[in-house]
């Protein structure tokens, strides 16, 4: 035992407390709950923009496919940039 005394300490640490007579104030305990639904939601909406916005892009790509329509009422092969001016 004089090897270890650091696991006599554990030990004997784990028998000793009984029951512990704690007590969370409101303020405490709404900060808790507000920090944990702030966590549930930023996973969330990280999931949605790991998830939505790469569907999105297909379904827009799709729409925009072989024989589809170009998007916003540009003409076929016209670049989004102005051309050069006179």
């Amino acid at each position: 035992m004089r090897k270890y005394p650091s696991v006599v300490i554990v030990l004997a640490a784990c028998w000793l407390p009984g029951a512990a007579e704690a007590y969370i104030g409101p303020g405490a305990g709404l900060s808790a709950i507000g920090s944990l639904l702030a966590l549930i939601g930023a996973v969330l909406l990280a999931v949605v923009g790991f998830v939505w916005y790469p569907v999105r892009r297909l379904l827009r790509r799709g729409k925009t496919g072989k024989g589809g329509t170009p998007p916003a009422g540009k003409a076929p092969g016209e670049d989004t940039q102005d051309p050069p001016r006179k």
